[in-house]
């Protein structure tokens, strides 16, 4: 035999299994294939386990003949189980995880892992379950064709392997074997669910399985464990790097545990969108790898480290994380310590996807033998649901399934119910899945702490809830978090990440986008991304008074682009590039089935593109052959587009009661407008297109764009049309999540000193003051008197800053205000920092629990001193330019970093500069002056400039750290500014190149200063800090 065949692999996976407690026949002798069971093994596991079941059909004494009889019988009523219906108990995993009855006997055919040891039976069936190789079985009754291996367990066949050596033949080969040569009609080994539970391809680099054998639409998947993140495998030292097929997914105990633990069937119901028919589709879950690995990381780590720790796991989108919660639930649920004692009372689920609670509750059905084990929380009102879930947590359900809204609650039962006392939990948080936006956004909000959430955004996502009650310290000891995220934020790492042996934080389990796109799992989004650029150039006089009105520049800036934004000409050329793009490149994927998404940067914004988009399509007679709908939280008041407020229903008559989900899965609505919602979460395979009107950053960038990324059988392609933002912003974006997310810059807990001791050094605040408060808020003393001494300490703020006013002390007025942002940075830094540092110091305690309270009484309550009107701006000139399409590239080894909190951000807060709109407006217009580009090129050059800068890291801590004047004649923005431009002239080469020439930085600078560059750039600044 040579070493390089087939033989000799397979010779040495076999020998190994037999070294390691496994049974093996070197051929396919006693196999029945009429029955598909090996009869030897099922009468000695019944002899061994059962007897005296076995007894009364096997009679001890009886001739030969009746006891072949009783053989013959339970072999049969074995066989006829598993041909039964699997959604009727029947099947080959129904078959070993219940039990069948012959006569007046009751067989069980397998024993799974016992969850402690204090039932000796069950510990002696677990270890007597017979585990068997066979080589080259012959296994139909019509022909002659072999298959090279069949696992079984207790004599029922469990898996079936074709093995292929890389130096002889590769996994292609195995994988259209398996397609062509074993076709499962008649075959009672490989029919899914009456046969073989997972069927394996194996050669020396590769594993991939399947769970259903179908002729040509056999869907094999990867079972590998990764290369450098991507797919495949990374090599083993002296062997094959498919070893741990066999040295680790077969050795007895972990294969035990797939089966008892880890497979169940998932039925699934589907409702064609024509006729309405309903289907059930039928599919038995085997994890992938990373799944197996990441599950059985925490039961290790859980056991050994007890309650009160975090876990972090970081699965990209297409990763299964739906099986991999349920699987984690259920094992965190049943684990038990060496003493026989539960870890956990009971593992609470954080989800938003109620068909994640039917999902749930269907898997652990099948898991766990005993009834009622899932309760989901996820009805009624929350004075309803906070009802069940104190009824829920007293009567020790084991997994209760609740929604990010009602998760708050559950921990405050937990920390206050006296019933509860000493029990442990286990949380589980489904981040993909749990946000909400809007009215619910801000309900949430009130009831979470501020270091949670000061990014100003109008969405709450899992990761901000965890970060609170971390910030709270609830349930310390007694809750372990278990974060399920493919894109986690920063201060997510930093809470949850487990610190490697260069200290830098990252994820207890991995499975990358890397990896889940080269395995085809999900679509690289950033394939086919087509940028668009807009110029514009406006002029403007006040009609009443022929004067032109003062402003804040800075605020003028962003209205005058809002203003641009919400324009009926911005509108309606992007809806016609829209519409016609769809038309001619989208429409006709997947059969005409495709569809695409429209996002807008505002409800406003929404509302005025599926009016836009209604009329377009009725104007062009294309109203029946393509339907939109819109989707935003609320009412909109809009009196240029109606008289009437704006909500979803007003806006989609054509929902006929369904959910816009629904309605967008049938063939009526090929487009979906939104405003904030649906970005993250929402699964629609269907979706082939995305138009991007909004400002995308970071993490919101790539949940956003993901959308698109859902594998569907025919779907290879996909389409980004972006008006708004830069290329390499969102390759930066996605880069940090494309393998792992790294904490490589950690917060630095000494900021918290720093900042004391400036606040300190104002004498603004009495000490005493400090302590009165302290002691009324423990004690719960009257209201009245917490307010004295908090009043005592703002007069003394509020009598210096209006003296200043007075006196025209600038500043003392800057002073003042760096106080005033030192405190509002000290409770954000502290509410974090508390979590991942124990000060020691109870000083520092009482000065965060009162300045919690101070800083809402030095708050600014500015009206709108200078609200822009921009009745009378007027768009001069309006161009829409389309870029070159671009494969945006992701790449290995460039990934972008998250940073935890390095400086305070306490820098002076902006004083409103005021100066006219016109000089604003002829600023942007005229930054090229002197050069022969023309006004439409050169805005756009320009604002490409600013957005570029603003961004730049660089110059973000610029304007962190200092004041306006300072931070307009620092040299950083000047060598920054030159780095930008050379970067950003491939877009706009004209345009550039004239800037370039000329070389006057400076005023380029002051050019851009005039545009909002020192408020913007600090705004982009505290966003990207709080977003983590």
């Amino acid at each position: 035999m040579a070493i390089q065949h087939e033989d000799a692999f397979e010779t040495e996976l076999c020998e190994h299994l037999a070294a390691h407690g496994w049974e093996y026949s070197a051929n396919a002798d006693g196999y029945d294939r009429g029955r598909a069971l090996f009869p030897a093994d099922v009468f000695a596991w019944l002899e061994t386990t059962q007897p005296e079941q076995l007894e009364k059909l096997v009679k001890p004494g009886a001739s030969e003949t009746s006891r072949d009889l009783g053989r013959k019988q339970i072999l049969d009523r074995i066989a006829a189980a598993q041909g039964n219906d699997t959604m009727n108990g029947g099947g080959t995993l129904n078959v070993l995880k219940s039990s069948v009855g012959v006569l007046n006997a009751k067989f069980s055919l397998f024993q799974a892992r016992p969850a402690t040891s204090l039932n000796t039976t069950t510990v002696e069936r677990f270890a007597a379950n017979r585990l068997r190789v066979m080589r080259q079985v012959t296994y139909s009754t019509k022909h002659a064709n072999r298959i090279d291996l069949v696992l079984f367990v207790n004599g029922i066949p469990v898996s079936t392997i074709e093995l292929k050596t890389d130096l002889t033949q590769n996994l292609a080969a195995g994988l259209k074997q398996y397609a062509q040569d074993r076709k499962p009609e008649g075959e009672p080994l490989l029919t899914f669910g009456r046969g073989a539970l997972v069927h394996f391809v194996v050669t020396n680099e590769e594993v991939h399985m399947t769970t259903k054998l179908d002729g040509p639409n056999t869907r094999f998947l990867p079972f590998n464990r990764g290369k450098n993140n991507g797919a495949g495998n990374a090599a083993l030292p002296g062997t094959s790097p498919t070893a741990y097929f066999w040295e680790e997914i077969l050795e007895r105990g972990t294969w035990l545990d797939l089966i008892g633990r880890f497979l169940h069937y998932r039925f699934t119901e589907k409702t064609d969108p024509i006729d309405g028919k309903k289907t059930y589709d039928k599919a038995l879950r085997f994890p992938r790898y990373h799944q197996w690995r990441a599950v059985s990381k925490l039961e290790r780590a859980v056991l050994a480290e007890g309650p009160g720790h975090n876990y972090l796991i970081q699965h990209s989108a297409g990763s299964g994380k739906t099986d991999s919660i349920a699987w984690a639930a259920h094992r965190m649920a049943q684990l038990h310590d060496a003493g026989g004692h539960k870890v956990f009372d009971g593992v609470i689920v954080v989800s938003d996807r109620q068909v994640l609670d039917g999902q749930l509750q269907r898997a652990v059905e099948q898991l766990e033998t005993t009834a009622g084990v899932f309760e989901p929380i996820t009805r009624g009102g929350d004075a309803s649901k906070s009802k069940q879930l104190a009824e829920a947590l007293l009567a020790g359900k084991q997994i209760i399934g609740v929604t990010l809204q009602t998760f708050p609650h559950a921990l405050d039962t937990i920390e206050k119910n006296t019933g509860l006392a000493g029990r442990n939990y286990a949380v589980i948080a489904d981040e993909a899945h749990s946000s909400q936006s809007g009215e619910a956004a801000a309900s949430l909000k009130q009831v979470l702490t501020a270091g949670a959430l000061d990014s100003g955004d109008d969405t709450v996502d899992a990761e901000d809830v965890l970060a609170d009650v971390m910030a709270r310290k609830v349930g310390i000891g007694r809750i372990s978090f278990l974060a399920f995220t493919a894109t986690p934020k920063g201060k997510t790492v930093e809470l949850f990440g487990r610190a490697d042996e260069a200290g830098v934080k990252q994820a207890f389990d991995l499975y990358s986008m890397k990896q889940a796109i080269e395995e085809g799992f999900i679509l690289d989004v950033l394939k086919n991304y087509l940028p668009y650029d807009l110029a514009f150039t406006l002029a403007h006089k006040d009609s009443a008074t022929g004067v032109d009105v003062e402003v804040d520049t800075a605020k003028a800036g962003s209205e005058v682009m809002r203003w641009v934004r919400l324009h009926p000409t911005n509108i309606a050329q992007k809806v016609a590039v829209i519409v016609e793009h769809f038309r001619t490149n989208v429409r006709s994927e997947l059969g005409g089935r495709a569809k695409a998404m429209v996002v807008t940067g505002s409800r406003k914004e929404a509302v005025r593109y599926k009016l836009a988009i209604d009329a377009y399509l009725k104007e062009h007679k294309l109203d029946g052959q393509l339907g939109a709908l819109v989707a935003f939280s609320g009412s909109v008041v809009d009196e240029a587009s109606g008289p009437d407020e704006f909500t979803e229903a007003s806006l989609n008559p054509g929902l006929k009661g369904r959910s816009l989900e629904a309605a967008f899965g049938g063939d009526e609505f090929q487009v979906m407008i939104v405003a904030n919602k649906f970005q993250t979460g929402f699964d629609q395979p269907l979706l082939v297109g995305m138009y991007v009107d909004k400002k995308l950053s970071g993490i919101t960038a790539v949940q956003t764009l993901s959308r698109l990324n859902r594998v569907i059988p025919g779907k290879e392609n996909t389409y980004v049309i972006d008006f708004v933002n830069d290329p390499a912003e969102i390759l930066a974006a996605f880069q940090v999540y494309y393998e792992e997310a790294e904490l490589t810059e950690p917060s630095d807990p000494n900021i918290i000193h720093d900042m004391l001791g400036k606040l300190r050094s104002m004498n603004i605040i009495d000490p005493h003051d400090v302590d009165a408060v302290v002691n009324a808020w423990l004690t719960k003393t009257r209201h009245n008197a917490l307010y004295s001494h908090i009043k005592a300490s703002r007069d003394v703020f509020w009598d210096r800053w209006n003296a200043a006013v007075d006196a025209s002390d600038d500043l003392d007025k800057a002073r003042l205000e760096e106080f005033r942002g030192t405190v509002f940075a000290f409770v954000r830094a502290y509410d974090f920092l508390s979590q991942i540092m124990d000060y020691g110091d109870t000083d520092i305690e009482k000065w965060a629990i009162f300045l919690r309270v101070y800083r809402r009484v030095i708050e600014r309550h500015d009206a709108d001193p200078a609200a822009v009107n921009t009745d009378e701006i007027v768009l001069t000139h309006y161009r829409l330019r389309r870029l070159d399409a671009q494969n945006l590239g992701l790449t290995s080894g460039s990934a972008g970093e998250l940073s935890g909190i390095t400086a305070a951000g306490s820098a002076q807060p902006r004083e409103a500069k005021y100066g006219l709109l016109q000089d604003v407006i002829d600023k942007i217009n005229t930054l090229f002056a002197g050069t022969d580009v023309d006004e439409v090129n050169g805005v756009s050059a320009a604002e490409t400039i600013l957005r570029h800068v603003v961004d730049n890291p660089k110059i973000q801590a610029e304007a962190m750290a200092n004041t306006p004047i300072d931070f307009e004649t620092s040299p950083t923005i000047v060598a920054e500014l030159e780095d930008v431009m050379y970067a950003s002239a491939a877009g706009h080469s004209n345009a550039m190149k004239a800037l370039l020439q000329k070389s006057d930085f400076r005023s380029i600078v002051n050019v851009l200063v005039a545009m909002g560059l020192y408020e913007k750039t600090r705004d982009e600044a505290e966003r990207a800090a709080a977003a983590g």
